[in-house]
């Protein structure tokens, strides 16, 4: 009898009999929300409790890790599935950053902001920024982008006129039809829609669900755009209100535009810029009466060169009220705004600086002249303060601002304070791509348009498309782990006041439609021609996208015209006018529907996110808090499949049912509600082809019409720890097995380590 081997065996039954049930990984969690983060926005030197979850009785020890240093967590809660382990950090005035060590038996595993992992970065640590705190207004608002020349013309009295100035060198046009094409070089088209406009569809957008209106440029400019600011103190006439319109058209041979009278009346007149104005108190009233928010676009990278600064056009130089520009004179007050190259160009100098080399876009020279730098401050403060009171900026190109990053962020720390000072209330997020992180540390933007962390990984995952429709991507299609390694690694950088606030959108003026992204065609209007965009779309696919798009963290925006079935390439194809009249009424329905779904379930909306299964082509994640949990599930497959659906994991106790609350189609959508009876802690559902769906956990106390039970599939209650691990689960009978195996192929020296070796291999 080989007396060593059963000694061995002997050891391996009475090690595998001290552990405790197998390893749980489903049952980990953590984020830094309200939920497991006290207070959620700490003030310098508060006590916060941060806390971790785990599965019930199931781990030996907690650590919260902090500058090298672990502190035991205690367990200070326990339900039917969870225990909760708690360790109360003093806050001092710094970013505290922290990850997770988990102990159970002879396991030790990591946990930071992509889960468990095998070694901790500190790149994805978790962070707490105290003092830092975002609107709580914005957490969660559905955001609505409006690109005011094309959404609704109002006043046509106010609109632009064919030949009334000449802008890139060649005559403006008013477009004769409101549903044309945007023209391959379309900046000097106008199709009349203004603030008016807005007015009118006020009640509209009321009724839609929207809670902010992001405006693209609306101050005094020459282009549709209006990313090339002429005035940051007025509202363009052009979008509010002509109460004096002499002059005359810039005649057919001239391209100066210092004979173009008509223009230079319309936006230099205090009488026309006070007006316009006060049209816009009016829209920021009208939409607070609706408990509206409106968020205003701010151009603080550069200017354009009609602007009265520099007057390139010399639009300014002979106006009544009007200082000389630095392009006119060496002697303006405004010389230091830009960065001239030559001192002997004057009159006229056209030697300055211009952004990516654009003299029609000359870039602002804020480190050559403090007196620009406390003028845009001021216009920070200005307009989210009475009478004006917008709701915060967005702003364009921002990390390009300044000659040097060391004054970049300067700047933007200055304007922080100045605007916050003037409106706590105000929001500040920002235009960028590639890392945010160096900008979100609580005391310079507030969040971003969230590119990297939103609009891209879902672009790729559910179209194989470039956001520009420049590209397709097979191996990105339906790439479940790309999708999220792309959303871990990028939202990493947000601290959670960041994240809940971050600007999630589909569409924009500066990328195709997300419609248009589904037929796969690659290209653009001048290559593929504007028709293009309109064919072989589905639907589908985008009812998919705004699914996850209003479940996720972050703000929901929607691209005007986008929630009406909008097609477009990208700009300026994008930039087609909302379809008053041929609107698509079933698209519109459908988001009216789920933002009041969205609305109505505040964990869609403020609830912890996590990915509970994946597949090609498909995802199911959870938004859940104590008060509520959701499932949502996407097949992005051309055919129906069948899951299995683990939803203990979000909190759904045993005794509830699962409801949904819609499903989507390639046909459509419904509202019908199907109830999922939960067996061991998970459903069984069949997704139809291109679809979208969310359920929501309903206790048994709660009344709700429900239809008859969808599939089930009866299992077992202990299936809930089969897949309990990152790796296929292990059964102590593998354990016992594997260990013995080793023992006899390694010398007996070696069983230790070779029994460590093989946990953690098995583990992670």
């Amino acid at each position: 009898m080989d007396i060593e081997h059963l000694k061995r065996v002997e050891y391996n039954q009475m090690y595998i009999s001290s552990m405790r049930p197998v390893f749980n990984r489903r049952g980990l969690f953590t984020d830094t929300s309200e939920h497991y983060v006290t207070p959620a926005e700490p003030a310098p030197y508060d006590l916060v409790k941060i806390r971790f979850r785990t599965a019930v009785n199931n781990v030996d020890r907690v650590f919260l890790v902090h500058q090298g240093q672990k502190h035991l967590m205690n367990k200070v809660e326990s339900d039917e599935e969870f225990d909760y382990y708690e360790h109360e950090h003093q806050m001092e005035n710094e970013k505290v950053s922290y990850y997770f060590i988990i102990e159970t038996g002879k396991i030790s595993a990591f946990y930071d902001t992509r889960g468990l992992v095998k070694e901790p970065n500190e790149y994805y640590d978790f962070a707490i920024i105290p003092g830092f705190k975002t609107p709580e207004w914005a957490k969660g608002a559905v955001m609505y982008q409006i690109y005011v020349d094309r959404f609704c013309n109002g006043d046509p009295t106010n609109d632009v006129e064919t030949n009334e100035y000449c802008y890139i060198g060649e005559s403006v046009r008013k477009a004769d039809d409101w549903n044309q094409y945007p023209a391959s070089m379309d900046v000097r088209t106008f199709y009349g829609g203004d603030l008016q406009g807005v007015l009118d569809k006020m009640d509209y957008l009321k009724d839609l669900g929207v809670e902010v209106i992001y405006f693209n440029p609306l101050f005094v400019s020459p282009s549709n755009h209006k990313y090339d600011i002429q005035d940051y103190d007025y509202i363009d006439p052009h979008f509010g209100k002509i109460v004096s319109d002499e002059g005359e058209m810039l005649p057919p041979d001239q391209k100066e535009n210092r004979f173009s009278t008509r223009y230079i009346n319309r936006v230099t007149n205090k009488k026309n810029l006070e007006a316009s104005n006060q049209l816009f108190i009016k829209v920021v009233e009208e939409a607070h009466r609706r408990g509206m928010r409106v968020i205003l676009d701010g151009v603080f990278n550069h200017c354009g060169s009609f602007n009265k600064w520099l007057d390139r056009e010399r639009i300014y130089e002979n106006a009544p009220g009007y200082e000389k520009g630095a392009y006119v004179s060496a002697d303006s007050p405004y010389h230091n705004y830009f960065a001239f190259h030559r001192d002997n160009e004057w009159p006229y100098n056209h030697t300055y600086d211009g952004w990516w080399g654009h003299d029609t876009l000359p870039k602002l020279n804020y480190e050559g002249s403090r007196e620009l730098m406390e003028y845009v401050l001021h216009i920070g403060r200005k307009w989210v303060s009475p009478p004006y009171n917008a709701d915060g900026w967005r702003l364009d190109v921002a990390a390009d601002l300044g000659h040097s990053p060391e004054f970049n962020h300067h700047f933007w720390k200055e304007f922080r304070k100045a605007v916050k000072e003037a409106n706590p209330e105000a929001i500040i997020l920002a235009e960028h791509y590639g890392s945010t992180r160096e900008w979100l540390q609580g005391d310079e933007w507030d969040t971003v348009m969230n590119y990297d962390a939103f609009m891209e990984p879902l672009t790729w995952f559910l179209t194989g498309m470039e956001k520009h429709s420049d590209d397709y991507r097979a191996d990105l299609l339906g790439n479940a782990d790309s999708f999220w390694g792309a959303m871990r690694h990028h939202s990493s950088s947000f601290a959670m006041p960041s994240w809940q606030v971050a600007m999630n959108e589909l569409s924009n003026h500066d990328h195709s439609r997300f419609l248009t992204r589904t037929n796969h065609k690659v290209g653009r209007t001048n290559t593929l021609g504007p028709e293009a965009a309109n064919e072989g779309v589905n639907k589908g696919v985008f009812r998919e996208a705004v699914v996850m798009q209003m479940t996720w963290i972050g703000a929901p925006t929607i691209y005007y015209g986008d929630e009406a079935g909008l097609c477009g390439f990208t700009d300026p194809d994008n930039r087609r006018t909302y379809p008053w009249g041929h609107e698509d009424h079933e698209l519109i329905a459908f988001h009216k529907a789920i933002i009041r779904l969205r609305r109505e379930n505040d964990e869609l909306r403020r609830g912890s996110l996590k990915s509970i299964d994946v597949d090609y082509n498909y995802l199911a994640y959870a938004r859940f808090h104590k008060k509520g949990q959701s499932i949502i599930l996407i097949n992005n497959n051309d055919h129906e499949i069948t899951k299995t659906v683990t939803v203990w994991e979000a909190g759904v106790a045993k005794e509830d049912k699962m409801v949904s609350l819609i499903q989507t189609t390639q046909e459509g959508y419904s509202l019908e509600a199907t109830e999922y009876t939960i067996h061991g802690g998970k459903i069984e559902i069949t997704l139809p082809p291109f679809s979208g769906t969310i359920l929501k956990a309903v206790h048994d106390e709660e009344p709700g019409e429900v239809q008859e039970d969808g599939p089930v599939k009866e299992t077992d209650s202990a299936v809930q720890e089969e897949e309990t691990m990152h790796i296929a689960e292990i059964s102590a009978a593998e354990i016992l097995a594997a260990e013995i195996s080793a023992a006899e192929a390694v010398p007996q020296g070696a069983v230790n380590e070779q029994k460590k070796g093989f946990f953690r291999s098995r583990f992670i």
